[in-house]
C-alpha cells in the first residue's frame, strides 16, 4: 500500500514510521526541512512541500497512492487549502486531521468521509486504559457496547474457549485474538510484531500474554477482567 503523509508533526510522523515499519511505501511531505531530514531514515520517502501549492502537488504520484493524509494540526488554513487541492486532484482515499469541531465541520463541507480526532480518541481510549485495566485498545459502538483489544487474564490460562463459555458466562463474543512475537523492522532492527490468530474456534486454547478482541457491554467487559470484584 502506497500512503501519502502531509504534515510532519506528532500524529504525522509516528503515522508514517509505523506504516513504513509494517512495509508499506510511505511519502512524507513537510515544509520544514528539519522535520523533513529528521525522518527520512525512518519513513519511507520524506519530501520538502508545501502542500497548499497546487504545483508543488502535482509533482507527486498522487494517482498512485492509495490513502491520502493531511495530518496538519497547528495550521487550519494550511489543512483546509491541502484538503481542497486533494479533493481537487481526485484521490484515492483522503484522510483528515481535525483539531476541533468547526475544524471538523469545514473539513465535512468539503466533502471529506474519513476524518480523525487523534486528540479526542487518545483521551477516550486513555480513559478505557484507566476504568478497565487490562485493555489496551477500544473501539466505541454506542455508549453501552464496545469492541476491546484486552490481555487474557492469568486465571484464564490454558483453558479453551469452549471451558470459558464467553457467550453464555459473560454475554461476551471473542472475535480474534492477538499474538506478540520478536521479527524485524524494514530496517532490520529487531522489534515486537503482532500477528492476528484469526477466526476462533471453540477448541482455542488461551495464553496469557496474548489478547483478545471481544465484543460486549462495558459491564460484562469488567466482569471478564474480574474489575466488577475489586474494590
Amino acid at each position: 500500500m502506497k500512503v501519502l503523509v502531509v504534515g510532519l508533526g506528532n500524529f504525522g510522523s509516528s503515522l508514517g514510521i509505523e506504516l513504513s515499519a509494517a512495509g508499506h511505501e510511505v511519502i512524507g511531505i513537510d515544509t520544514n526541512p528539519v522535520k523533513v531530514e529528521a525522518f527520512k531514515e525512518v519513513i519511507t520517502q520524506t519530501i520538502v512541500l508545501d502542500a497548499t501549492n497546487e504545483n508543488a502537488l502535482k509533482t507527486l504520484p498522487l494517482r498512485e497512492c492509495d490513502y491520502s493524509v493531511v495530518a496538519i494540526g497547528e495550521d487550519f488554513g494550511a489543512s483546509v487549502m491541502a484538503t481542497a487541492l486533494l479533493k481537487q486532484a481526485n484521490v484515492k482515499h483522503l484522510v483528515c486531521r481535525a483539531i476541533n469541531e468547526l475544524h471538523s465541520t469545514v473539513l465535512e463541507t468539503l466533502g471529506v468521509k474519513m476524518i480523525i480526532r487523534p486528540e479526542k480518541d487518545s483521551a477516550s481510549l486513555f480513559v478505557d486504559r484507566i476504568l478497565l485495566y487490562g485493555v489496551s485498545n477500544a473501539y466505541h459502538i454506542s455508549d453501552e457496547y464496545k469492541i476491546v483489544e484486552a490481555y487474557i487474564p492469568a486465571r484464564y490460562d490454558g483453558l479453551t474457549l469452549k471451558e470459558v463459555n464467553f457467550k453464555e458466562k459473560y454475554k461476551l463474543q471473542p472475535i480474534t485474538a492477538i499474538r506478540d512475537y520478536e521479527g524485524k523492522s524494514v530496517f532490520g532492527q529487531p522489534r515486537i510484531m503482532k500477528k492476528v490468530l484469526g477466526i476462533l474456534t471453540e477448541a482455542f486454547i488461551l495464553k496469557t500474554g496474548d489478547r483478545l478482541l471481544l465484543f460486549g457491554s462495558s459491564s460484562a467487559i469488567e466482569e471478564f477482567l474480574g474489575l466488577d470484584k475489586e474494590t
